[in-house]
């Protein structure tokens, strides 16, 4: 069993910055494809961004890509994502996710999730 501990949300003016971290325990953390999803309030939770087991794929929702970038350190076993150029809009809970081998942008295709971190864009 994968645990993972989301951390680095916080309240943040609309243009700033914020880098959120994802820990992983539990297994082997190159062997696992991460990805991040966000959820607003009343909102379903949608794909944001993921990265390849081995980090050399990444991919990315159109409404982040150009602001926000995912990468992974293998031996701290964490995977981050900073995001830059925050809008209102990005407001949610964010939370990180894992599956053996490979990479999904969707949902279904993650076994692990970790309980989230807030992120919140003053505008």
């Amino acid at each position: 069993q994968v645990q993972l501990v989301e951390s680095g949300g916080g309240l943040v003016q609309a243009g700033g910055s914020l880098r959120l971290s994802c820990a992983a325990s539990g297994g082997t953390f190159s062997n696992y494809g991460m990805g991040w999803f966000r959820q607003a309030p009343g909102k379903e939770r949608e794909f944001v961004s993921a990265i390849s087991w081995v980090g050399t794929s990444t991919y990315y929702a159109d409404s982040v890509k150009g602001r926000f970038t995912i990468s992974r350190d293998n031996a701290k076993n964490t995977v981050y994502l900073q995001m830059n150029s925050l809008k209102p809009e990005d407001t949610a809970l964010y939370y990180c996710a894992a599956r053996k081998f490979g990479v999904a942008t969707t949902l279904g295709g993650y076994s692990y999730w970790g309980q989230g971190t807030q992120v919140t864009v003053s505008s």
